[in-house]
């Protein structure tokens, strides 16, 4: 039976689904942002595979703008937090306050929720406060919740946290420690836009024209696409190929890797990178309309996975090769396909000892 058949029909309803709101999106969103395709299709695989995203770029680029626009599109509640040095963990999370009742003179407790109650949270040049406030978004990214007062709230559905950080200007800033950054599922950098584009976006702001953004999809309508993509099936060699990807990152581990790595980087990638590479791969075949995923899935969310996970070593810093550099050369590299990739790891370990292949 062919991957395609796998799919139920209300399955390959919704697939179609997917491939027309993509298209409308792209639509609605390049009515106020100019280009950044690529940027967006990341995002909107980020948000179908309940990820997050860490976006890098210069100012004036679009970020803040961008998110704010498809959270409109996307009919989802959408808060932008400013981090400042002075911002605290509660400023984020919310706090407690004391209330009186003025008619009866009974005081409480109230909770007042901070802006990670939303949706969509944009974290605004997040590595410009100090990394206890950093940590406030931890529990929120990993476990969809806040803990206050010892009790746990639980935050809206979707819940998405898109991180800005500028790459130029590092004065006043706190690097984002590692862990982090793995709670991110992509790491996406916002490029210049290209001469064409450019003079649009001088025609278009320059101008006295209002744009009105229509709604495409709905909260309930992407919390039933995140299952749809959880539902896609991943064949056993694909699998492989991702462990493969990710363990050839970690030179520590002596198994499969290319010599260039080891002269190259100083730590590799952790589980939840393999974990992405899978999920982005099935966002990916799901915004393509294929109930099915390929390796060429995988290598296209290679580099926003792994290219904050990878951390380089001097020498190929002192030689200019960045991680992006690093990983192009082994998603090039690395085979696609193995002899085994069809059965799990143990049953071939089995059958190897009993010397069937």
């Amino acid at each position: 039976m062919s991957h395609e058949m796998s799919a139920s029909g209300d399955d390959i309803q919704a697939l179609e689904h997917v491939k027309q709101a993509q298209a409308r999106l792209r639509a609605e969103l390049g009515k106020i942002v100019i280009g950044q395709v690529e940027v967006i299709d990341q995002l909107l695989m980020a948000i179908l595979s309940q990820g997050h995203c860490l976006l890098e770029g210069v100012p004036g680029l679009a970020k803040t703008l961008m998110v704010s626009t498809l959270s409109k599109a996307l009919q989802l509640k959408f808060r932008r937090i400013q981090f400042t040095p002075d911002l605290m963990p509660a400023d984020i999370t919310g706090t407690e306050v004391l209330q009186e009742d003025k008619s009866t003179g009974h005081r409480e407790f109230r909770f007042l929720e901070g802006p990670v109650f939303s949706n969509i949270v944009l974290a605004d040049e997040i590595n410009r406060t100090p990394p206890k406030t950093q940590a406030a978004l931890l529990e929120a990214m990993q476990e969809r919740q806040v803990t206050i007062g010892g009790q746990r709230r639980s935050l809206p559905a979707p819940f998405f946290v898109l991180a800005t950080q500028n790459p130029i200007e590092q004065e006043g800033t706190y690097s984002l420690p590692e862990a982090q950054q793995d709670r991110f599922m992509f790491k996406v950098f916002v490029k210049y836009p290209s001469y064409d584009e450019e003079y649009r976006i001088a025609e278009s702001t320059t101008s006295d024209t209002r744009v009105e953004v229509s709604e495409v999809l709905s909260a309930e309508e992407i919390l039933r696409l995140q299952q749809l993509v959880r539902r896609v099936p991943v064949p056993p060699h694909v699998i492989h190929y991702a462990l493969r990807l990710v363990r050839a990152t970690r030179i520590h581990e002596g198994e499969g890797v290319p010599e260039f790595m080891k002269e190259s980087v100083s730590w590799g990638a952790g589980p939840r990178a393999m974990q992405y590479l899978l999920l982005g791969g099935k966002a990916r075949a799901v915004l393509d309309g294929r109930f099915f995923v390929t390796t060429e899935d995988v290598k296209s969310v290679a580099l926003p996975v792994l290219r904050h996970r990878v951390i380089t070593n001097f020498a190929a810093e002192s030689a200019g090769l960045t991680p992006d550099k690093v990983i192009s050369r082994l998603v090039d590299e690395l085979p696609a396909r193995h002899p085994n990739d069809e059965i799990p790891p143990a049953a071939a370990r089995a059958f190897a000892a009993a010397g069937q292949i």
